[in-house]
């Protein structure tokens, strides 16, 4: 068996480490080449071709299997040249789940989480809950850990060091999953995304589908009960199904509750911030955790009271000048800017950024919480456009530029949000790198403040 890694990132770079450890023959290809990954194939002793001067066909000769990256889109003549020769395409999660079914004590729990936004909260709250149970987890799949990485994990003593896995499951991944099973999966929102990558929309729920598509009639699959399309699509669903929500649902919140089928779960007060989405994603982990019996509700409510969302996912970063400041940079989708906005009132607004290929209008769609916005990167005339009419709007081009104007913009008690939904890489690597750029500014600005206090 040989198999044809197309793409030497991160991801990459995983995949062809795992596939060396588990016996198959690994060749690598590329769009780009660079002096870095050629270092890098060659430590780990496999061909890296140049896709950019060979074709799909020769690339593909003697492979009975393509693993393409994350960012390969779909309709990349690699994954045509594949189907054509009915060759094997999956994902870095797809050959984790393939090599755990083969475990000799049997596979361990596999939990998923997929949805348009807030993946990354609820799988690592779910990760929580579970440790606060006493499983030992991970978050892996689309996270900092491949999830190929996460089944072969051991301790020093040569013990394996996760009992369950906790599966952050894009779109990108799910695309090229044929068996991939997970015990129990929540869809949590679908939204247009990533049309730049998928053929369509119809193609971009597709692959997120993929994520109960294999379940066993035993299995779970949990959806958010209001999103029409993700419960049209779970009525197909070969498993259990129920539904989360934030007022309906078997998992709703009720009279200051998280409430599950079985009654309460714990108070909401036992959240560190108790924003909707908040309230929706523990819901959601908690739906995965006791459909599967991992965890009971006492784990939950101490988890709940522990757990700390990511950065760059409605992060305070502070007050200045009597306003303050929130870091949403994950928001890259109009969706999740959006719930950001509904979430304050009086909002000195960031955003704009890359340009995905979706409809950004949405977002004006509760244009009165904004007191003014600010628009960057390449698309900030779409941005400017959608909210000309409804606020006031200065297109200042840069994130550096829109901090100076905000300071100058937000007044006591207003609200000062980047939350983009637009991705980053018009002017930054990731959302993460954004992020911490915006973190940088506000310092800066705090630091100065405080200079002009003392002095």
């Amino acid at each position: 068996m040989t198999a044809l890694v197309y793409g030497l990132a991160v991801a990459g770079e995983s995949t062809v480490r795992a596939l060396l450890r588990h016996g198959v023959a690994v060749k690598v290809a590329d769009d780009t080449i660079t002096d870095v990954r050629r270092a890098l194939a060659t430590e780990l002793g496999v061909e890296l071709v140049d896709a950019a001067q060979t074709s799909a066909e020769r690339l593909l000769d003697g492979c009975t299997m393509l693993c393409p990256a994350p960012g390969v889109a779909e309709h990349h003549p690699i994954i045509s040249a594949a189907q054509r020769l009915g060759l094997d395409i999956v994902s870095e999660i797809e050959l984790a789940y393939r090599w755990e079914q083969a475990r000799p004590n049997g596979p361990r729990p596999m939990l998923a989480v997929t949805g348009t936004d807030g993946k990354t909260s609820t799988t690592k709250l779910t990760v929580a809950m579970l440790e606060a149970a006493g499983v030992r987890s991970v978050d892996a799949g689309n996270t900092d850990t491949p999830l190929v990485d996460a089944i072969d994990a051991r301790n020093d003593d040569g013990t394996e060091m996760y009992d369950a896995f906790v599966v952050e499951c894009s779109s990108f991944r799910l695309a090229f999953t044929p068996t991939f099973r997970a015990d129990a999966a929540v869809w949590l929102n679908v939204q247009p995304d990533h049309l730049n990558w998928h053929t369509s929309m119809a193609s971009y729920e597709a692959a997120k589908a993929q994520v109960f598509a294999n379940q066993r009639p035993d299995d779970v699959v949990i959806g958010l009960a209001n999103d029409a399309a993700v419960m049209g699509h779970l009525a197909t669903a070969p498993g259990r199904t129920l539904s989360f929500g934030l007022t309906a649902g078997e998992y709703r919140s009720e009279a200051g509750l998280l409430i599950g089928p079985l009654g309460t779960i714990a108070p909401i007060t036992s959240l560190r911030r108790t924003l909707p989405h908040d309230i929706t994603n523990a819901l959601a982990a908690s739906a995965l955790v006791l459909e599967t019996g991992l965890a009971d509700v006492e784990a939950i409510e101490r988890a709940l009271g522990t757990f700390v969302g990511p950065a760059h996912r409605l992060e305070r970063l502070g007050s200045h000048n009597g306003a303050d400041w929130f870091n949403d940079s994950k928001a890259t989708t109009p969706h999740a800017a959006s719930a950001a906005i509904r979430s304050f009132e009086n909002i000195v607004l960031i955003a704009g950024g890359a340009d995905k290929g979706v409809d950004l209008s949405s977002m004006a769609d509760e244009a009165w919480r904004c007191t003014g916005v600010l628009a960057i990167g390449t698309t900030a005339s779409t941005i400017a456009n959608i909210f000309a009419s409804v606020a006031r709007v200065e297109s200042v081009g840069t994130l550096e530029r829109a901090v100076e104007r905000a300071a100058i913009w937000a007044s006591p008690g207003d609200i000062v949000l980047l939350s983009p939904g637009c991705a980053s890489l018009d002017q930054f690597t990731n959302f993460e790198v954004r992020g911490e750029a915006f973190r940088t500014l506000f310092t800066q600005l705090a630091e100065q403040q405080l200079q002009g206090v003392s002095a």
